[in-house]
């Protein structure tokens, strides 16, 4: 990455650390300046504050069930508590003894819990009776009111009352653990994908397939039948739950459109499943003559974990991000910092470009370690460590190769992602109809660019091993020689290419159909849209880092073929590299396309020729 770019993102890093407080939106905070759950450092100013709250965990709101707006914001004084009273409380009497039996003290901490039925100022520092039974929920580690009419008021409040931001931040924070489990899931199922692969058959081909018809009408009919809850859901109340129905929706019709487009080119290139067996086999040759390529995944996961995590606790840091401000009475508010939203954007770039580059590097890896394979004569002895050999070459003089290939990605992606967010805006409005087909023709273009770079760049990073060329001389390279032999490469490259995004996309369907049932039990209380956004795009990513193994392989071994064709002639002056099994392999489906295309001449000539005859009466 460019100096400039990587010492932003480390100054961005540095900064959440010093100014953000994630701590805050996982723990929660009581209003005097303390994180529960936590020893804090005094507010100066706020008398109350810099307590230790190790042993007080939860939030515990002195007037849930009577929450008043002054000003411009809510009156609602939090405090630390190490127990939520599970029984309702109908005098100060009975806080007294819920304070002295369980030690979770419910009025200000300035009160001993001695004069609760003593002092004048009781009615001010204590909550107002009766104390409803609460119970403490996972996602703000707040006590919940359990009456029904306390917890509509209270629920309405605490969560409409919070900006979408952190309404996102603590749906991530709440369901960490199912992400974590999700995670496991598409590492799980990239695994077992690969190795279907691996040892490639008719059967199992079938099987895959199948599977990957009925993950994708499964998924489509789970997020239908979700819309169909959400809206005949009449207790629908909170901001949250309207906007978890919209994406439902939206999910529901991109997953419709997908599969629709899917199911038809399954149905199309259903008769070339032989010769995608035979293409694995070909693939899975190269790889078993260099078989640590396969565990090059796991070391490409393993970082990727690393810096996603890295990533989230960032941007959970710079959400949190505020100076503390002390009010009337002692109590302390954090106003968000200015500009910051303005580092949450490049922190997307960030997302995007550092998740390319590692990806690229892979890439580079194993279209290296390939090229050093096929290019040696001698196949009694082949090279010595290969992969070591094209990690040190990479590293030592291609990084900036890589760092080209992988910067074009957020380029074309950010676009899309603010054409789709404009086109999205003007939704909501009533004209502007020719305004958002236009805003829908600009993501299409930008989508297909999006595939041509990444196809681009394989190729590039080929090229690039084996000239050893920087990525714009390779990227022409590759160019330039795949449009000298696309008649070769065309019908047999893509539909390979088709097979394994087949394998990514079952992957990413399983992983999001679990983050469905997962995610949708605490609807009420979590923005999951967001959370299951980015798990569908970890399980893509993981997905992708496995199974890109198979379509680095498969593009390296075609573009070393071609320039095979364009310095050889298999004579024995210039024998050909390629072996004689790859070799009968393109012969072959060269003839299965050149008869195909016959048929269809013939077929043409035959409606051109026809003529209309006179109707003999």
């Amino acid at each position: 990455m460019p100096c400039s770019g990587a010492e932003y993102l480390v100054f961005i890093m540095g900064y959440s650390v010093v100014a953000g407080a994630a701590g805050r939106l996982l723990f929660g905070y009581d209003s005097f300046g303390n994180v529960c759950g936590k020893k804090n450092s005094p507010v100066e100013g706020a008398p109350l504050s810099g307590q230790d709250m190790t042993l007080k965990k939860h939030v515990f709101f002195m007037n849930s069930c009577n929450l008043e707006v002054k000003g411009v914001r809510l009156d609602r004084t939090a405090l630390c508590v190490s127990h939520c009273p599970e029984e309702q409380l109908d005098s100060l009497e009975e806080v007294q003894l819920f304070a002295n039996t369980s030690g979770s003290f419910l009025c200000v901490y300035s009160l001993n819990s001695f004069n609760y039925t003593h002092s004048p100022n009781a009615d001010s520092l204590c909550p107002r009776l009766p104390v409803p039974p609460s119970k403490s929920f996972p996602l703000f580690n707040r006590c919940i009111p359990q009456t029904p009419e306390c917890y509509s008021l209270f629920a309405s409040v605490l969560i409409n009352d919070v900006d979408t931001l952190h309404r996102i931040l603590s749906g991530i924070m709440s369901g960490r653990d199912t992400v974590l489990g999700l995670c496991v899931l598409a590492l799980a199922l990239s695994l077992a994908m690969m190795f279907t692969f691996r040892f490639a058959t008719t059967l199992l081909v079938h099987i895959f397939i199948s599977l990957i018809i009925l993950g994708l009408l499964f998924v489509c009919g789970v997020l239908w039948w979700l819309y169909y809850d959400y809206t005949n859901d009449l207790s629908i109340e909170l901001d949250t739950e309207r906007e978890n129905m919209k994406c439902v929706l939206g999910f529901a019709i991109v997953s419709t459109g997908i599969t629709a487009v899917l199911l038809v080119l399954i149905f199309v290139l259903r008769k070339r499943i032989k010769l995608t067996v035979e293409l694995f086999q070909i693939t899975n040759k190269a790889i078993s003559s260099t078989p640590f390529l396969l565990f090059q995944p796991l070391w490409t996961f393993a970082i990727l974990i690393f810096f996603w995590v890295l990533w989230v606790a960032v941007l959970l840091s710079l959400g949190t991000a505020g100076t503390a401000q002390v009010m009337e009475g002692g109590q302390v508010e954090y106003k968000p910092l200015s500009g910051i939203r303005y580092m949450w954007w490049y922190h997307l770039i960030g997302l995007i470009w550092t998740s390319e580059f590692i990806l690229a590097c892979q890439q580079m890896t194993v279209a290296g370690a390939v090229v050093t394979r096929y290019f040696n004569r001698s196949q009694s002895d082949p090279p010595d460590h290969p992969i070591l050999s094209s990690l040190s070459i990479l590293f030592f003089y291609h990084q900036g190769t890589v760092v080209k290939g992988s910067f074009l990605i957020p380029v074309v992606r950010i676009p899309r992602i603010i054409v789709m967010y404009m086109h999205n805006a003007l939704k909501q409005q009533q004209h502007g109809a020719l305004l958002r087909y236009l805003f829908r023709c600009c993501y299409g273009c930008f989508w297909c660019l999006d595939k041509y770079l990444l196809h681009l760049n394989q190729n590039a990073y080929t090229t690039t091993a084996i000239n050893g060329t920087d990525f714009c001389t390779s990227a022409k390279d590759a160019v330039k020689i795949l449009s000298k032999n696309s008649s070769h490469l065309t019908s047999i490259n893509c539909f390979g290419d088709f097979i394994i995004f087949l394998g990514k996309v079952l992957v990413v369907c399983f992983t999001v159909f679990g983050g469905l049932m997962a995610f949708n039990y605490n609807r009420a209380f979590q923005v999951w849209a967001v959370p299951l956004l980015l798990v569908a795009f970890f399980a893509y990513l993981v997905a992708h880092s496995f199974l890109s193994v198979f379509e680095t392989v498969l593009d390296a071994l075609f573009l070393c073929f071609t320039v095979d064709l364009e310095t050889n002639d298999g004579s024995s002056e210039k024998p050909y590299f390629m072996d004689q099994e790859f070799l009968s392999f393109v012969k072959g489906s060269n003839k299965l396309n050149n008869v195909r295309a016959r048929q269809r001449k013939d077929s043409l000539r035959t409606e051109e020729g026809t003529e209309l005859q006179a109707v003999v009466r």
